[in-house]
């Protein structure tokens, strides 16, 4: 809790390893040392369960974002496996989405480069994956390299050893 225009904050809402103290800034803004909090403890208590509280509502909000993005990609996803096709799609395969004058849809393995001239208006590119899902052509080079890192990770598993702590090594760059 901060007491406007004092300077002191309460460490509180921002966990450290002793709770229990404050810290008197200089004019600066850099602390000069620590001197005991005269809050009550069920206050670093309560602030103690609102941080972890926010930190939750966080995740549900980027849940939620994933939850959203999944449900496009899959109605994304159903409406391209629906549009005509006058050949056996592959898996690993890049396919051209184009539109005839009627509106009608239909997969070409044909860019527009090697038609030349396009007969009908081309709407993208999408590469079939093995899952069956479709990327867009300006995400395939990252989808693609976020797949080889998955793949790598799946090939190393069974030489992991056992870890009873948590482990983050190769998560951050």
């Amino acid at each position: 809790r901060s007491q406007k225009g004092s300077g002191w904050r309460n460490l509180a809402h921002h966990p450290s390893p002793t709770p229990a103290l404050c810290y008197c800034p200089t004019a600066a803004g850099a602390p000069v040392g620590p001197i005991m909090a005269s809050v009550p403890p069920n206050e670093f208590v309560r602030a103690n369960a609102c941080n972890k509280l926010t930190v939750i509502a966080e995740q549900i909000r980027c849940l939620q974002e994933q939850a959203r993005k999944v449900l496009e990609d899959a109605n994304r996803d159903a409406d391209l496996h629906h549009v005509a096709c006058n050949l056996v799609k592959k898996p690993g395969n890049i396919y051209y989405l184009y539109r005839r004058e009627s509106g009608q849809k239909y997969f070409s393995i044909l860019s527009p480069k090697e038609w030349g001239t396009s007969p009908h208006e081309f709407l993208g590119a999408y590469k079939l994956q093995h899952d069956m899902s479709w990327t867009p052509f300006e995400d395939i080079e990252r989808r693609d390299a976020e797949i080889n890192i998955l793949d790598k990770l799946l090939s190393r598993q069974a030489a992991l050893p056992p870890c009873t702590e948590p482990n983050f090594q190769g998560l951050t760059k």
